[in-house]
């Protein structure tokens, strides 16, 4: 295998590995606050990751702009949606979960 082969197979399999991170994150986490943690950071560096490797496979002048284009709108769009789900949530009156909430304890 080349160099680039190689560089493409540790994108894809450290970007699948924050992708599992963050499904992992979101069913185990508690409360929202922290589930969206999990979403916004390890979700977007999984996909970035997947998607740079995309790109160094595809090898096309247009398909590496494009892929650039959607690197950049998931850096913007990623965290900007997560911050408005943690505002919502605050906007309703969730309560972030504190160690006294674990189930058995009054």
């Amino acid at each position: 295998m080349t160099p680039t082969e190689w560089a493409i197979v540790a994108l894809a399999v450290v970007g699948a590995f924050f992708g599992g991170v963050a499904a992992i994150g979101i069913v185990r986490l508690p409360d929202v606050y922290t589930r969206t943690h999990a979403a916004s950071k390890s979700d977007t560096l999984g996909a970035v990751l997947a998607i740079a490797a995309a790109a160094f496979a595809i090898q096309t002048d247009l398909a590496t702009i494009k892929a650039v284009f959607l690197l950049v709108f998931m850096f913007l769009t990623n965290p900007t949606a997560a911050h408005a789900i943690a505002r919502a949530a605050q906007d309703q009156g969730i309560e972030p979960w504190t160690t006294g909430d674990e189930e058995g304890e009054s």
